[in-house]
């Protein structure tokens, strides 16, 4: 007999005050196979992909399997694939998910083991389900893109990193992680709590990025710096950015251009520029994409440790398109600080 399970998904882009924007359903229970766990989901985290995926009116979705969305998530392994070697049933794991496969609104999902770590067993549900997406994207973006040092901390202190966004989900773990680095961190914040909120994540300094930010930077006595780790809006802070980076400085961004780069700007400084997309590992099935198990372990022992601080702010209650919905209406306001996460 064919197990059935609960999951919310969409067919239409529709806003989501409609409440057709996310339904609850019943799908087939999905089995295992090869690398795949399968993990009953306890909580999940709701991220600003979740909105730009739903509104994606380019996707075209199967009137008859409606998309399931959901990337963050943590759960127990209650089954395997033949190929598992990372993980046994009954533990308990979290994950970031990848972009091309059912999501994490729902009873249960297939997640590749190399995609998964231990979930922190010195923290709540909440707190560890608010971290793999954002702790991924920013690790990768610092470490590996911007080829930033983690073990080099005295060259790191002499070096300034300005984070855009820096009360955002990503942004409130790069400011911990680069600080944690040795980096002078300057983060952008323009409302009080923001700002706040940045300076307790590890920014020793914020700047207002509705404001002319090179002149910012220069009242403090700033001419440049060396990194920067573009989280909001590159349309708009393209040339601040080629003035305020050093020559040889390095640029990443995570979110994606509505208009040509002028990358020109760039080149009399010979900076480097490169994006960011944390799904690019599993989307391409790249050998290394087992590095984002090992990323994860890391994380997991630094929130353990109380290296790394997790970034809930919000917790709604059992996962369900009325409580989906809320969550993504409240993203949609772009006024929330850290994360919103969702337990069963």
């Amino acid at each position: 007999m064919v197990e059935m399970m609960n999951a919310v998904g969409y067919t239409e882009h529709l806003p989501i005050s409609e409440e057709k924007s996310l339904f609850d359903f019943k799908t087939v229970k999905p089995t295992p196979t090869g690398h795949d766990l399968l993990v009953k989901i306890e909580a999940i985290a709701v991220n600003p992909v979740d909105i730009s995926t739903r509104k994606n009116e380019k996707e075209q979705i199967d009137q008859n399997n409606p998309k399931i969305l959901g990337w963050d998530a943590l759960g127990e392994v209650v089954d395997c694939g033949d190929e598992v070697r990372l993980f046994e049933k009954g533990e308990r794991v979290f994950y970031a998910g990848a972009i091309d496969r059912p999501g994490s609104n729902a009873d249960y999902q297939l997640i590749d083991e190399r995609l998964v770590a231990l979930a922190p067993k010195k923290l709540t549900q909440q707190q560890s389900v608010a971290m793999p997406l954002t702790s991924l994207t920013a690790w990768e973006a610092l470490f590996e893109k911007l080829q930033i040092s983690r073990t080099n901390k005295i060259e790191n202190a002499k070096k300034t990193i300005l984070i855009i966004n820096g009360a955002g989900g990503v942004g409130s773990i790069a400011t911990q992680l680069a600080a944690w680095a040795g980096l002078k961190v300057i983060a952008t914040a323009s409302r009080e709590e923001t700002v706040h909120w940045t300076l307790a994540h590890g920014a020793v300094d914020t700047i207002n990025h509705r404001i002319d930010m090179p002149t910012q930077l220069k009242a403090k006595g700033i001419e440049g710096v060396d990194y920067i780790l573009q989280l909001s809006d590159i349309d708009g802070h393209w040339t601040e950015m080629a003035e305020m980076i050093k020559p040889n400085g390095r640029i990443t961004s995570i979110t994606g251009n509505q208009k040509p780069l002028d990358l020109g700007l760039l080149k009399p400084k010979s900076v480097t520029f490169s994006w960011e997309w944390m799904y690019t590992k599993s989307f391409y099935q790249l050998p290394e994409m087992i590095s984002q198990h090992e990323i994860l372990e890391k994380i997991s022992r630094m929130l353990n440790d109380g290296v790394l601080k997790s970034t809930v702010t919000e917790v709604l209650h059992t996962v369900n398109a009325a409580t989906l919905r809320k969550a993504h209406k409240m993203i949609e306001t772009n006024h929330t600080i850290g994360k919103i996460v969702i337990c069963n």
